[in-house]
């Protein structure tokens, strides 16, 4: 009889049979190594689904029951696949992307332009032509200067819709990197207001007395002066990998003060509000992920009291979804190579278990430190476990895949091992490092299995060297 492997951080699909055995989606990791090679990204189709599923509905839900509607867009930066697009969409998502890469993979899968939204701090001229070219439902403008370019790419006949990325100085999210909503940092225009009130005034569209408004508010005046835009709302993102619901609701009373300050300066009151993903997850068993239904009611609670203080009806709401919905329906199967004892500082000895892959397929561990779990998949073992670290094969001291997991002390060459919750962000953060090869990413479901993203070859590395 299966057991599973005890819940988080592993998707819903993981079982583990007499044998010691890992199945994925029913499909045993063994013959899938067989047929499909490691290292391989192994995604559960089935929880990927359930998931996004259960963040729409939470939030539908929650936000009923208080009168507001609420889209939720898959972020698509933690991994974005023509396969996954339409998945997510087919559960009611729309799709969130970054670049003009991974529009053209939204566009591809078939979602319709009026269902995605473009972001980035610093979008081409190209990338915002296409975006207005495929009616997306809305361009989120970062700065003063993008306003105007977006300004000049439409047409008054033709308004580009817009939101204005606001940074509310809420400080969340697992890693100074990516925390993104505190003042020192690339995105989005400031609520606070600036000491020094003579910069930043937009030429044309303030006058120097205006300049003593926050960035934000000059850019939601800038927007509103420019009648090729239409401006659909307010967006907010505080960081990612956050885990306490509180760093939402003081950014949702930030953004909603905001609209309440531009529609007595203005008497517009914007129809939406973004309030941005960032929903943390389980990396390591024990941990606990943010719960859909929780947060949802967590957060229509504040909104509505915020609304209720301020006097002005709530606006349609949006969130964004990523790594919450693809990081745990994903693994990594590696096969294990060398296996080495060393003997550190306080006289003990870590075992280094080196894969086939490593920091060019997940460099999350060597870039914020972050922490994966490993097992051995393809057998049981009886054995004691040992302090172990997993390391990769790249010429880099700090490749490493898992810096310290206990597994058996039998663990030995021909092994495969699974890193779990890697659904987000390691294809999409992937790179050539040592010129090895991205590995494909598979899903699994009902007990069979089919590539989305093919391996790379040598061939596909060298057809780009022009000699």
């Amino acid at each position: 009889m299966s057991t599973s492997i005890p819940g988080e951080p592993w998707s819903t699909g993981v079982a583990r049979g007499a044998d010691g055995a890992v199945t994925v989606g029913g499909v045993d990791v063994r013959a899938f190594a067989d047929e499909h090679g490691t290292p391989a990204y192994v995604l559960d189709e089935a929880d990927l689904r359930a998931r996004a599923r259960a963040y729409r509905r939470a939030f539908e839900t929650a936000f009923a029951e208080i009168g507001a509607g609420v889209d939720v867009y898959y972020a698509g930066k933690a991994f974005l696949s023509v396969a996954v697009a339409r998945w997510v969409h087919e559960e009611g998502l729309r799709v969130d992307t970054a670049t003009g890469g991974e529009l053209a993979v939204a566009l591809r899968a078939g979602v319709p332009g009026a269902d995605i939204g473009l972001h980035g701090n610093n979008k081409s001229d190209a990338e915002i032509a296409r975006a207005l070219d495929a009616g997306v439902g809305r361009i989120i403008v970062d700065s003063l200067v993008e306003i105007e370019r977006v300004a000049d790419a439409a047409s008054v006949e033709h308004p580009a819709p817009v939101m204005v990325r606001v940074t509310t100085g809420v400080h969340a999210g697992g890693h100074e990197y990516i925390s993104t909503a505190h003042e020192d940092q690339k995105f989005g225009l400031s609520i606070a207001v600036p000491t020094a009130t003579s910069e930043h005034v937009v030429a044309g569209a303030l006058s120097s007395s205006d300049a003593a408004d926050s960035p934000a508010m000059r850019g939601l005046l800038a927007v509103l002066a420019r009648p090729e835009l239409r401006l659909l709302g307010i967006h907010s993102h505080i960081g990612s990998q956050i885990l306490d619901p509180s760093g939402f609701e003081v950014a949702a009373r930030a953004v909603l003060t905001l609209r309440a300050q531009l529609a007595e300066r203005t008497g517009v009151l914007v129809d939406e509000v973004d309030l941005g993903g960032g929903y943390g997850i389980a990396y390591l068993p024990g941990e606990v992920a943010l719960d859909p239904d929780r947060i949802a009611k967590d957060v229509a609670a504040s909104v509505q009291a915020t609304a209720t203080d301020l006097g002005t009806p709530l606006p349609r709401f949006s969130i964004e979804p990523g790594r919450a919905i693809v990081g745990p329906a994903g693994l990594t199967l590696y096969t294990v190579g060398t296996v080495k004892p060393v003997r550190i500082d306080d006289g003990s000895v870590r075992t280094y278990v080196s894969v086939d892959g490593g920091m060019s397929d997940n460099i999350r561990p060597a870039l914020y430190g972050a922490q994966y779990h490993a097992e051995v998949v393809g057998r049981l073992s009886t054995a004691e476990t040992v302090l172990a670290r997993v390391v990769g094969k790249h010429c880099e001291s700090g490749d490493i895949v898992v810096h310290e997991v206990r597994l058996p002390a039998d663990v030995r060459a021909g092994d495969l091992l699974a890193v779990a919750a890697t659904g987000a962000y390691g294809r999409s953060m992937a790179s050539n490092y040592n010129h090895v090869p991205r590995p494909p990413v598979v899903a699994v479901t009902d007990g069979s299995s089919r590539a989305l993203v093919r391996r790379e070859t040598e061939d596909d590395l060298l057809a780009l060297d022009l000699g």
